[in-house]
């Protein structure tokens, strides 16, 4: 069953925000509120072929009925998800909600390793099945450190491997679909790291969102919105991740 548009969004409320604040999720060094989120909920296929009408993810509010959009073209597609809590249930540790490949989005942290804030910490960056899409960062003896480790049965990304089944989940299929909706920078054309499960905004874009109010956000992201699909018609096959 299809969850109604009203309960599909949902705007954080004074409680909702404690429980994000206690679990370290946000703090004050985010650079965005709780104002500025919001919930998405929408149904999702597992990779059993079960439907579940759970599936939350917790977004910058000026994107939040786009991502909504964005899900259900995927659960409509059959693309399965392992599961989709946001990462308060994680206490905000986001190599426990990979472990759990689990998808998700807003967390306020910095980029893996340290230094400018993720752009997770914008609510514009969404992982998804993250055993079926690796983070690879190489160490300086070429080593590959994998996380979630138990997803390097997933190092190969070829399509087809003859005499081995098909998988399913993996970024590839879906990042023209991610990228109608601005999630057109994909961590799988990155060269160190490596970072197939993600999918997010140009920090540019994310900064000035960022720091506008809400409805000449909102106003902004859709008018990029326009250009980049103009630009992904005329260009099929390139990012057009515009600022």
């Amino acid at each position: 069953m299809l969850l109604h548009a009203a309960q599909a969004l949902a705007a954080l409320d004074t409680a909702a925000c404690r429980r994000l604040q206690q679990s370290g999720v946000i703090g004050a060094s985010a650079p965005v509120g709780c104002d500025r989120l919001a919930v998405v909920r929408f149904p999702y296929i597992d990779f059993d072929g079960v439907h579940h009408d759970d599936g939350e993810l917790m977004v910058l509010a000026a994107v939040a009925p786009e991502v909504g959009e964005l899900f259900r073209r995927l659960h409509q597609r059959g693309f399965p998800l392992a599961q989709a809590k946001p990462i308060e249930h994680y206490q905000g540790d986001d190599a426990a909600s990979m472990r759990d490949n689990n998808t998700s989005a807003f967390n306020n942290r910095p980029i893996t390793g340290g230094g400018p804030p993720s752009l997770h910490a914008y609510g514009l960056a969404i992982d998804i099945n993250p055993l079926q899409n690796p983070f690879v960062q190489p160490d300086r003896q070429g080593v590959a450190r994998v996380s979630p480790p138990a997803a390097t049965a997933y190092l190969n990304r070829l399509p087809v491997r003859p005499g081995k089944p098909v998988r399913r989940g993996m970024a590839e299929d879906v990042t023209a679909l991610f990228a109608e909706y601005g999630f057109a920078v994909w961590g799988g054309y990155w060269d160190a790291p490596i970072d197939y499960q993600h999918f997010q905004f140009s920090r540019g874009f994310a900064e000035r969102l960022a720091a506008l109010p809400e409805a000449s956000a909102r106003k902004a992201y859709l008018e990029h919105l326009g250009k980049l699909r103009k630009c992904l018609l005329r260009k099929p096959g390139t990012t057009c991740a515009l600022d």
